[in-house]
């Protein structure tokens, strides 16, 4: 007799080997489990990005990793002394001196690494790989992040600029009236202390996104595969208490990858993006079905209701800073939206790079 187990496995065998045409299912010993469906790749980056989308797309396009192609692009702009709120050449904090964060996700590996308060090395992002690779840990900081560095092979330099020493010194002096350092127009001379560059003056100090200067690049790529990895990189805010972190470190912060699910970054003001776990909450957001639009505009609600500070907000109440989220879904759709407009994404596909509007909350002027 037959028992009604045997009967069961026998007719499942049956019924598999018939819908695929075969007699028996050991035939489907060497047949993949799952058929994956091709995606266009994506490169999509904040708005200074337009050379690491290009280099990611290209080097993703050639078969690269996804990570590894992140890196690639944004390390064209952490070496860019001219970009002063990344790598080499970017703002110091408070005592003049230039420290980096950085952070990567790797979709595939479920990988993470991160440093922050990196001093002396112009690309952190390559340090947070090393760190992710070959460390059982996910952040280093301070010194003891530099050592690790100097260990892996990577050289300290000096990152400060003439032109980000001269900015820091103009702002320096003009902290207090009674202190002992003097602006040009004080001294009477309008001498510049450095001979090389462009004299900037102040302009550069101001920003449409908070009282001091800030920035970053994030970077996020999806390959043919659906494979995803991000990377975020900073010099941080301007002028900042040393020591201080912002969310660009800070994994589910300032950057955030599922490769079941798509990749989030961050720039803007960082301590609103760290209360509100801000890319981590544009992934779940996605995985509940959001677009990627639609997810981060939702995040920045949350950072809206996280501003109670009334020093943080303007007449109307609403925030007087900017964030900005940019986002990929597992899909190869994407987005990028602000608090406030005015804001631009780079974005890489089908081998073209252009800026693209980004979404937002609250129209500026009004």
């Amino acid at each position: 007799m037959t028992s009604r187990r045997d009967f069961l496995k026998t007719s499942a065998g049956v019924s598999v080997g018939a819908a695929v045409g075969m007699g028996s299912p050991r035939s489907l010993a060497g047949a993949p489990a799952v058929l994956r469906s091709r995606i266009t790749p994506v490169a999509i980056a904040s708005g200074n990005g337009m050379e690491a989308v290009a280099t990611a797309f290209q080097a993703v396009s050639a078969g690269d990793d996804t990570l590894d192609a992140a890196v690639k692009g944004v390390n064209i702009v952490e070496r860019d002394p001219n970009d002063r709120s990344v790598g080499y050449g970017g703002r110091p904090n408070l005592d003049g001196v230039v420290q980096l964060d950085s952070s990567v996700m790797h979709g595939p590996s479920r990988g993470a690494g991160a440093v922050a308060c990196l001093e002396g090395i112009k690309t952190p992002s390559r340090v947070a790989v090393d760190v992710m690779r070959y460390t059982d840990h996910v952040l280093l900081v301070g010194k003891g992040a530099q050592r690790f560095a100097v260990s892996m092979g990577h050289k300290v330099e000096d990152l400060l600029t003439d032109a980000t020493r001269r900015q820091w010194i103009e702002w320096r002096a003009r902290m207090s009236a009674t202190d002992d350092y003097l602006t040009r127009e004080e001294a009477g001379t309008g001498a510049d202390p450095f001979e090389d560059g462009e004299d900037e003056g102040l302009g550069m100090l101001d920003s449409h996104d908070g009282v001091r200067p800030q920035g970053t690049i994030n970077c996020n790529v999806i390959n043919q595969d659906g494979d995803l990895s991000g990377v975020t990189t900073t010099s941080g805010l301007a002028w900042k208490i040393p020591g201080r972190v912002g969310d660009s470190p800070i994994v589910g912060a300032g950057l955030y990858v599922d490769n079941d699910v798509g990749a989030c970054g961050s720039t803007g003001r960082g301590e609103a993006v760290i209360k509100t776990c801000g890319s981590h909450s544009v992934v779940e957001l996605m995985r509940s079905g959001m677009s990627p639009v639609d997810a981060c505009l939702e995040a920045l609600r949350r950072v809206v209701t996280f501003t109670a500070e009334a020093r943080l907000r303007d007449g109307q109440g609403r925030p007087n800073y900017n964030v900005n989220y940019y986002a990929v879904n597992k899909d190869g759709e994407y987005g990028g939206a602000a608090i406030w407009s005015g804001a631009r994404f780079a974005v890489c596909t089908g081998g073209e790079s252009r800026r693209e509007d980004s979404a937002y909350l609250f129209e500026r002027g009004s």
